[in-house]
């Protein structure tokens, strides 16, 4: 509740038309999310969570319409990470959609694709040089930190 408020206080201030704003783009650690599922799928679950060991969460968002999320995690003494491509699609200033190809994963030295397409609505609430709030169609808050 405590981030909730904080990030609800931020967004007062945040910039007009965040989405057409060049500071969205960049590398960017996922430090909180208020649904711990929603970044990185079954691998956050409880029951991922006692076989995944999350090391970190980032997404890159690259000019003019790139995300890359990536999830890496340590399974059995082996490093891995699950990542997903997609393409950001603006809906308004405010609202963005990005569509992801089905994710990718890699353990040690074997990799492979599986699944279908995911889509996801992230509103931006609020954005400056170090930190980016956004809120999910479905009520999660996310917090991103600049690397």
């Amino acid at each position: 509740q405590e981030v909730a408020d904080v990030a609800l206080q931020l967004a007062k201030y945040c910039i007009d038309d965040p989405v057409k704003s060049p500071l969205i783009f960049g590398e960017w650690e996922v430090v909180y999310c208020s649904v711990p599922t929603s970044p990185g799928g079954l691998y956050r679950t409880p029951l991922g969570r006692l076989i995944f060991k999350t090391d970190e969460m980032a997404q890159v968002v690259q000019a003019p319409d790139v995300v890359k999320n990536k999830v890496s995690f340590s399974v059995f003494g082996f490093d891995g990470a699950v990542s997903l491509k997609g393409k950001l699609n603006v809906l308004d200033g405010k609202w963005i959609q990005v569509i992801f190809e089905p994710p990718e994963v890699k353990v040690g030295s074997l990799g492979f694709q599986y699944g279908g397409e995911s889509e996801v609505k992230l509103e931006i609430t609020y954005v400056d040089e170090k930190i980016r709030l956004g809120k999910g169609s479905r009520g999660s808050l996310f917090v991103f930190m600049r690397r």
